[in-house]
């Protein structure tokens, strides 16, 4: 499946990516960090929204609103971690998901949060599920499995948009998977030539924000998982079944069933292996799980 973009003054086009087999649509609230993807204002949704309201695709979306002051980093140094985190607060988030549920209540369309990591939004979610709004919300393996307290000084392998927020976040995340808020985990793969992330200087503010985590996704967020009396089923709904739902492919794929595509793997659960770089099978073997034992 293949995602449009909503970007400014191109609300005509969205009809006709979607007869062309698009599935559904992503927004920036904030800059993107690539200048062809510019950010969408509420303007633009109020446009674009009822569009794809009748056309019934969902809306993803970057949840991050930059605050009209932005927050004094300068106490930190480039290569420490807490520069970025404190660059990226959680009240960004916060503010655009209020943002995503009033336009969701406006206009009838579907939208998805991309990537949460801020759990203190988990109460308005929660809030607006309840009232039957169309609305899904994913997080991400680095989220569930990292914590800005184990960060190194200088590991631009960790940085993220939105970042990896602290270890009582993280549990936070957790509860909001246990209790059905957020529904879906899903890797937010995004890896980029080693140069790109300035390995020689640690700068957390120009280093490419990403982390690749495609082959680790299932085995890092299934140690985890197993650790908090989470099982398989869990997990097989998180990475599979929900995503495929909200793609519209229920039925084809994301389970096991009569009629739907043999997407299979065979898997040894309980095995444990340590992520070396020669095993993994990405390009460039950048990854903040370098060295962890993981299960699966």
């Amino acid at each position: 499946a293949l995602w449009g973009g909503v970007i400014p003054g191109n609300a005509h086009e969205l009809t006709g990516m979607v007869h062309d087999g698009v599935s559904g649509f992503k927004a920036f609230l904030c800059h993107s960090g690539i200048d062809d993807f510019p950010a969408a204002e509420r303007s633009d949704l109020e446009v674009a929204m009822p569009i794809l309201r009748e056309l019934n695709v969902p809306l993803l979306f970057h949840a991050e609103l930059e605050g009209a002051d932005a927050p004094d980093v300068s106490m930190h140094s480039l290569h420490e971690y807490l520069r970025w985190l404190h660059a990226r607060p959680r009240e960004w988030e916060d503010k655009a998901i209020q943002m995503v549920i009033e336009m969701v209540e406006q206009t009838g369309c579907p939208a998805h949060i991309v990537h949460l990591s801020s759990a203190t939004a988990l109460p308005m979610i929660r809030a607006a599920e309840a009232r039957g709004l169309p609305i899904t919300v994913e997080t991400c393996p680095h989220y569930l499995c990292l914590s800005a307290e184990d960060v190194p000084d200088g590991a631009t392998e960790y940085k993220c948009a939105p970042p990896i927020r602290g270890s009582e976040n993280r549990e936070a995340l957790w509860a909001g998977l246990a209790e059905g808020i957020i529904d879906q985990v899903v890797t937010d793969h995004s890896p980029c030539v080693p140069s790109l992330k300035l390995p020689e200087t640690g700068d957390f503010e120009n280093a490419w924000g990403g982390i690749a985590s495609l082959q680790l996704g299932l085995a890092s967020v299934w140690s985890e998982a197993g650790r908090r009396g989470f099982n398989v089923r869990d997990v097989a709904r998180w990475m599979s079944a929900a995503p495929a739902s909200l793609i519209g492919m229920q039925g084809q794929t994301g389970g096991i069933q009569v009629g739907a595509r043999a997407d299979m793997v065979a898997w040894r659960p309980d095995e444990l292996f340590t992520v070396r770089a020669e095993s993994l099978l990405q390009r460039h073997p950048l990854t903040p799980y370098l060295g962890q034992e993981l299960y699966g």
